[in-house]
C-alpha cells in the first residue's frame, strides 16, 4: 500500500475530520487526546493559481535579450514550449565551431533526435553527413538547426502556434550567425524560411532581404525513401561549393 502525506491528499480532494469515537472505548484518553479532538480544524482548500499562457510577443521580446549563442541556447533549453511537456529531449541546434557560412534549416525532431537531443540523428543524420562530406564540409563547419526544438506527440505535422512560438529562435540564432548560404531541408522549412514551394524552387537560388541566399533541397529522409532523387540534390550542392568558393 501507498504513503500518501496529508498534503497529497488535500490535493486529491480528500476530506476528512477528527473524530472522539474509537474501536476501544474502554480505554481511556489521555488530557492531551482529549485537547486535540476537542480542537477541530477545518482544512482550507489548495488553490493553484492557473499558468499565463506564453504568447507570441512574450517570445519576441525574450529572443532579444541574449547577446551571444551560448546565451540563446540556454534560453532554448529552459523555454517552456508547449509541446516540452510530451517531448524526451530538447532538440539542440548544431553550431559549428569553425564555420563557413553554410547554414541548414530542418523541419522537425524525429524519433532519434527525440532521444539524442540532437538534430538530424539516426538514418537521416548519416545521410546529412555523407552530403557534407561530399563537398569538403562537417558539422564542424555547418550549423544546423530544426524549426522546432521538441518532437510533436507521435511526430504529427506541427500547429500554427507551435511553430510561431518557436521561429523567433530560429530567426534570432540566424541574424547571430549571419550566414551566407541557408540550405533548407524538406518542404515545411522551405515554406517557413524560403516563403516558397520546394517542389517548384528545388535548387534554385532565393535572395533574401538580408542578402542571404537560400537554396531549398529535399529532406535526406526523403532521399532514403526516393534515392533517385539523390541527383537533384547532388547539383544543389555542387552549386552550393561553388558559391562559398566564390566571395
Amino acid at each position: 500500500m501507498q504513503n500518501y502525506t496529508l498534503q497529497d491528499l488535500v490535493m486529491a480532494g480528500v476530506q476528512w475530520e477528527l473524530s472522539e469515537n474509537t474501536l476501544k472505548p474502554d480505554i481511556k484518553k489521555t488530557p492531551v487526546q482529549q485537547s486535540l479532538l476537542a480542537t477541530k480544524t477545518e482544512s482550507k482548500p489548495i488553490i493553484i493559481p492557473a499558468c499565463a499562457p506564453i504568447t507570441l510577443d512574450t517570445v519576441k521580446s525574450m529572443v532579444e535579450r541574449p547577446t551571444d549563442i551560448d546565451s540563446m541556447l540556454r534560453m532554448i533549453g529552459e523555454f517552456n514550449h508547449p509541446l516540452r511537456s510530451g517531448a524526451t529531449n530538447v532538440v539542440m541546434p548544431n553550431i559549428a565551431t569553425k564555420p563557413n557560412g553554410l547554414l541548414i534549416i530542418t523541419d522537425l525532431p524525429s524519433s532519434d533526435d527525440d532521444m539524442s537531443g540532437k538534430i538530424l540523428s539516426g538514418q537521416a543524420g548519416e545521410l546529412t553527413d555523407k552530403m557534407l562530406s561530399a563537398i569538403g564540409m562537417s558539422r564542424e563547419n555547418v550549423s544546423i538547426i530544426p524549426l522546432l526544438f521538441w518532437r510533436t506527440p507521435g511526430g504529427r505535422g506541427p500547429n500554427r502556434e507551435e511553430l510561431d512560438l518557436s521561429l523567433p529562435f530560429v530567426n534570432k540564432m540566424i541574424e547571430m550567425l549571419s550566414p551566407r548560404i541557408i540550405i533548407t531541408f524538406g518542404t515545411l522549412a522551405t515554406t517557413e524560411i524560403a516563403k516558397t514551394n520546394l517542389t517548384d524552387k528545388h535548387g534554385s537560388e532565393i535572395v533574401s532581404d538580408s542578402g542571404c541566399i537560400i537554396i531549398p533541397i529535399y529532406h535526406p529522409n526523403y532521399l532514403i525513401l526516393k534515392p533517385s532523387a539523390k541527383k537533384d540534390v547532388w547539383d544543389a550542392l555542387q552549386n552550393v561549393q561553388k558559391l562559398l568558393k566564390n566571395p
